[in-house]
């Protein structure tokens, strides 16, 4: 698989309260994806998603790690994502939802993973109330160095094949 980029060093902040670094995940390939626990557009579709390929992985030899990235961190505290993450899983170890200051977040979506995400303007966001950001909804397959080496439609009911299969051949 081509190495499509590197993701840049962070510490944020996992919805246990204990901080997340790039060097935690190090070692071991992870899925990333973005969504934020107010919506009510896609985010509900790509956790499920993500679920769906957390049991799939559970259920396999693969040891990958799912990490979710909130893109409304003055919304979703650690204490909101643990509530959210209970809908979809049991897991705290093997699932990891992040959440940290804005401008962090928002370079490291930007320029890290190369994936949009942007709060709407207020005449944007009152055509579309459910949706006051926009953000990408790619999955992101990164292997155990750090490199990102494919992205996914997380909408797409094949997400969950496809990542498995890459995930694989790392």
């Amino acid at each position: 698989m081509p190495v499509l980029g590197v993701v840049p060093d962070f510490s944020l902040t996992e919805r246990s309260g204990r901080t997340l670094s790039k060097r935690d995940l190090v070692g071991r390939p992870w899925v990333a994806n973005f969504v934020f626990t107010s919506c009510a557009g896609m985010c509900p579709l790509l956790s499920s998603r993500m679920a769906q390929l957390h049991r799939s992985l559970a259920a396999t030899d693969l040891k990958v790690r799912s990490v979710s990235f909130s893109v409304d961190p003055t919304h979703d505290t650690p204490e909101v994502l643990r509530e959210y993450a209970a809908r979809y899983t049991p897991d705290e170890q093997d699932w990891l939802f992040v959440t940290g200051p804005k401008e962090q977040l928002y370079g490291l979506i930007s320029s890290g993973f190369r994936l949009s995400v942007a709060e709407r303007s207020a005449a944007e966001a009152a055509e579309h109330p459910d949706e006051l950001i926009t953000h990408s909804d790619r999955f992101v397959l990164v292997d155990g160095q750090g490199r990102i080496r494919a992205y996914y439609h997380g909408t797409e009911a094949e997400v969950v094949s496809e990542v498995l299969r890459d995930a694989a051949t790392l």
